[in-house]
């Protein structure tokens, strides 16, 4: 008879230093997990804002700066930027009165059993948000351009109406920016509704139909309350976009000098300041001014809508 080795067992656990057991622990570990977004968060958010405020209060030219305390935002105070913060305050108030309500409606509709060719409505309406803002802005400039010719002035001119200078009006200039604006984003919060629709318990709208409750009243009882952290979303989104808006207004009147300043933005007037004028101080000022405006219109809405209040 062959005779049986004897089993040995080995252990495989090695002694792990004090670096393993830091990383390891389950203390620790969420932390160094986190700790790549924290670096990016620091190096790329918080220190450009620290240096921005820090350059506010400086009067930078090439090779040397100098504190001049709050001159730079004395400076800015004038009627070019009073002129800036009213076209971006009419932008921002405007695509908030088209981007939230018509998603919403397009949303509730492609989410309704009546409605067919959902996915190709859904990818046709989302396609232009993958389209270059420049691209989009040539093409546009070209649409609504001064001739005869162009697009715009084809339509309005065999309609029997005279044709218009859509660029160089102040109220035909900004409705040319929200039709851009609407061309683009209007897929994009679409389906941040549809997402929030789609996860609305089906069970809550069969029984309000057997309570005998109407369509509107099932979208207002139901519907409305259940998107609203949907809701909250899409409007702080789209106060930043509308504040932060300049590519769109560039592109369209092909750069940053817009007949009487009707395309003139407050990011529009820090590139003058900061860069074609290359007075960083007082851009930074520029730009700590709508970080402030920014912040303040964002704390009013999220005031306004409960998100800092306990709901009872």
């Amino acid at each position: 008879m062959e005779s049986k080795a004897p089993i040995v067992k080995v252990n495989n656990k090695e002694p792990r230093s004090k670096f393993s057991k830091i990383l390891y622990s389950q203390t620790i570990a969420p932390y160094v997990f986190v700790l790549p977004f924290i670096i990016t968060f620091a190096v790329f958010f918080v220190y450009p804002v620290f240096s921005a405020f820090s350059m506010s209060f400086q009067e930078i030219v090439p090779g040397e700066s100098k504190f001049v305390g709050l001159d730079n935002y004395q400076e800015i105070w004038n009627p070019m930027f009073k002129k800036a913060v009213m076209n971006s305050a009419i932008y921002t108030v405007l695509t908030l009165a088209l981007l939230i309500p018509i998603p919403l409606v397009l949303a509730v509709l492609l989410n309704s059993k009546v409605m067919i060719l959902k996915d190709m409505f859904r990818a046709t309406l989302f396609i232009p948000a993958l389209t270059s803002v420049v691209v989009a802005g040539t093409i546009f400039r070209m649409a609504f351009g001064e001739l005869e010719g162009s697009l715009m002035n084809s339509i309005v001119t065999s309609l029997g109406f005279e044709k218009q200078k859509w660029l160089g009006d102040q109220w035909l200039g900004m409705m040319t920016l929200l039709i851009l604006a609407c061309w683009r984003w209007i897929g994009v919060n679409l389906l941040y509704f549809l997402a929030g629709l789609q996860n609305i318990p089906k069970e809550l709208y069969e029984s309000a139909s057997i309570d005998g409750a109407t369509t509107w009243k099932q979208f207002t009882n139901i519907t409305m309350p259940m998107l609203k952290p949907i809701t909250i979303y899409v409007f702080t989104i789209s106060i930043y976009g509308g504040l932060a808006m300049f590519t769109e207004s560039f592109v369209l009147w092909s750069g940053n000098r817009s007949p009487k300043d009707i395309g003139l933005t407050i990011v529009g007037y820090l590139y003058r300041t900061g860069w074609e004028q290359f007075n960083l101080g007082l851009g930074a000022a520029v730009g700590v001014a709508l970080l402030g405006i920014t912040l303040i219109v964002t704390i009013i809405q999220l005031t306004f809508f409960g998100m800092f209040r306990k709901e009872s």
